[in-house]
């Protein structure tokens, strides 16, 4: 076993001696094994994972956050008769008593309980495993319903604020540091026509007219951990984004990544849209499980938070080409442009299908 890893490993409080490591593949912030440990001849099976502290400066809160959300959880796991090792994840402190384990390099790193008997999906492979997708992130919204979402941090200040996202972009317009804003021309002019469409959500967390929920803000597929005997989808994972926000952001987001028909970076726009029937089974899961915690207003705002989550990701990818590919990372020179595009066209077609949408949503509930 490799050295170093193996005295990260014994640096936190995990049963017996570690023996082996195995990379985990999945992930692209930060970088995981699968740990195995022998106590006379019982193992055990951890995940150790490094924090991306470029991305994450402050471990500290990014720990506390996840720390307390994930023994809240257990209570109302343990509360419904559920397996809490299982259906959460689980933090294993050091044997100091931190949450994370501070190498002499300044590595970060943190453990978690293993959770056997699990597998994770990159595609969707059929519309029932889109209807689970939905059913597991509704029913964790579900859970954390009634934690006090102002007690958290937010490890990525404003990262589904919409309003300030378009604000970001027309700074970078403005700078043109990479000299690239004469070329997008019709990208700018598709987004500036939506602009109020940027401060919706917003101005409605102000008004008070949506409550501020405990969200995932990441809730792509890969982040489920589906149970190989039942294939449900039984625990989530990564997270580091969990903070204070809107319900609407997860559902939007998950919709915008799961339900269209192409990669984020389709070179055939005629490739592109969004599939309804993939829509109707992921909102069918997601109110099964969440449908009583909503307000009306939120349910009514369900279609429309997928046309925002799409055209913010859009703007995020502009303003990265127009500030020369700082932060996603790119493999051709136009990389990110391709990417607005594809999420331009996503919205547009969103837009011919909301009132659909919206009569699928009153369908299911």
């Amino acid at each position: 076993m490799d050295k170093a890893i193996k005295k990260i490993a014994e640096a936190f409080n995990i049963k017996g001696e570690a023996v082996n490591e195995e990379i985990i593949a999945n992930g692209h912030i930060n970088r995981t094994y699968k740990i195995e440990s022998d106590s006379n001849g019982k193992r055990s099976f951890y995940l150790l994972q490094k924090i991306n502290t470029f991305v994450f400066k402050n471990p500290d809160i990014l720990m506390e956050n996840i720390v307390s959300v994930t023994e809240f959880l257990k209570k109302k796991i343990r509360l419904n008769g559920g397996d809490e090792n299982r259906e959460t994840l689980t933090v294993i402190k050091t044997k100091e008593g931190k949450s994370y384990y501070k190498t002499p390099e300044g590595e970060c790193w943190r453990c978690y309980i293993f959770v056997n008997g699990t597998y994770a999906l990159n595609s969707i492979e059929n519309p029932e495993v889109f209807y689970e997708t939905g059913r597991a992130f509704g029913n964790f919204g579900n859970l954390l319903s009634d934690y006090p979402s102002e007690t958290l941090f937010e490890t990525i200040p404003d990262f589904h604020n919409t309003a300030k996202r378009y604000e970001n972009l027309e700074n970078a317009i403005k700078n043109d540091r990479a000299k690239r804003v004469g070329e997008v021309g019709n990208e700018i002019d598709f987004i500036r026509k939506r602009k109020s469409d940027t401060h919706l959500l917003t101005d409605s967390i102000n008004k008070k007219e949506l409550p501020v929920r405990v969200t995932h803000n990441d809730t792509k597929l890969n982040n489920i951990l589906f149970d190989k005997r039942t294939n449900k989808g039984i625990c989530i994972i990564d997270l580091d984004t969990v903070m204070p926000g809107l319900s609407l952001y997860d559902f939007g987001d998950c919709v915008r990544y799961g339900a269209s028909t192409c990669s984020e970076d389709e070179k055939d726009m005629d490739k592109v849209s969004l599939d309804l029937n993939l829509f109707e089974e992921f909102s069918k899961g997601y109110l099964s499980s969440a449908g009583k915690t909503l307000t009306e207003k939120e349910k009514e705002l369900l279609p429309f938070s997928v046309k925002l989550m799409t055209l913010e990701l859009g703007i995020r990818f502009l303003e990265d080409y127009l500030n020369g590919d700082e932060y996603f990372k790119t493999d051709y020179p136009d990389h990110n442009l391709i990417r607005t595009r594809v999420q331009l066209k996503l919205v547009e077609d969103i837009e011919s299908k909301l009132s659909k949408m919206e009569e699928i949503i009153k369908k299911v509930q």
